[in-house]
């Protein structure tokens, strides 16, 4: 099952949680090395699955559905999870002097995406309020932003045209990356040392920039065209991505030196280096 998914943290230690049918879902595992701090908290759960059955006849797997969450390894897995009331439930089965203030931090997190629902604002003003935190600039802030809008944009056109899948988004994108500054997004990744950091998260003002005026310029002709199928979209996105290509040599000839960049926000955990 497709999700929306997010990382939030609980005593340091890191729950990965998925909006699915527009409610937050988080992932079991996670939840059990939180309370238990446990190495092996799969096996955990399943001995936990057996123990509650054959205690009460109850089966946990029934409140859980399996979402595809993101692994250590940057790879999406089938991964077990349970709603707010599902994982209250799971909870009781877990002996952990955690356990009550853990409740009290489910209540929080589950109820953001109801608050965001309801003022889609709050949403956008949390994501500013985290890069700030991370010390980035307000002038990046509001170039990702920018981004972060023109990409969804373009996310819901391949959606209604026929892209069927995170997989085709993948190919799409690469497409555009490809015309844009002569390299995928995983090469582009590995020149700046990234794992599983966010690519754009780590860009300066003129890659942010060139990503921004590719993917404008590939929803524009998709629109333009009535374009229909992945074939169609990967074409359009290589003619989107060209565009910008185009207009990323010639600013190189004036800078006299190459736009894409070595440089992440990792190398400098204080202030983000903008290329100028």
């Amino acid at each position: 099952m497709e999700a929306t998914t997010k990382l939030v943290i609980f005593k340091n230690r890191r729950v990965r949680r998925a909006i699915f049918q527009n409610e937050w879902w988080f992932s079991v595992v996670d939840v059990i090395k939180a309370l238990t701090d446990s190495d092996r908290a799969s096996a955990y759960w399943t001995a936990m699955k057996a123990r509650v059955k054959d205690e009460s006849n109850f089966q946990l797997s029934t409140i859980c559905r399996q979402l595809k969450l993101e692994s250590s390894d940057g790879k999406t897995y089938e991964t077990d999870c349970a709603d707010t009331e599902g994982i209250l439930r799971i909870i009781q089965s877990i002996p952990s002097p955690k356990a009550e203030p853990f409740k009290r931090w489910l209540a929080k997190v589950g109820y953001e995406h109801v608050q965001e629902i309801e003022n889609p604002e709050l949403a956008t003003k949390r994501t500013r309020l985290l890069y700030k935190l991370k010390g980035y600039s307000d002038n990046w802030i509001e170039k990702r932003m920018r981004g972060i809008a023109i990409r969804e944009e373009l996310t819901d056109e391949w959606k209604n045209r026929g892209a069927d899948d995170q997989r085709d988004y993948e190919i799409l994108t690469a497409e555009i990356s490809k015309a844009t500054f002569g390299i995928t997004p995983l090469d582009y990744k590995k020149l700046k040392g990234l794992k599983r950091e966010n690519l754009r998260d780590h860009m300066n003002d003129f890659e942010l920039i060139f990503t921004m005026l590719g993917e404008r310029s590939t929803t524009e002709i998709h629109r333009q065209e009535e374009s229909k199928g992945v074939l169609k979209l990967k074409s359009d996105a290589n003619r989107g991505g060209k565009i910008a290509g185009v207009a990323r040599k010639e600013l190189e000839k004036e800078l006299g030196g190459s736009v894409v960049s070595r440089e992440n926000y990792l190398s400098n955990t204080k202030k983000l280096k903008l290329v100028r």
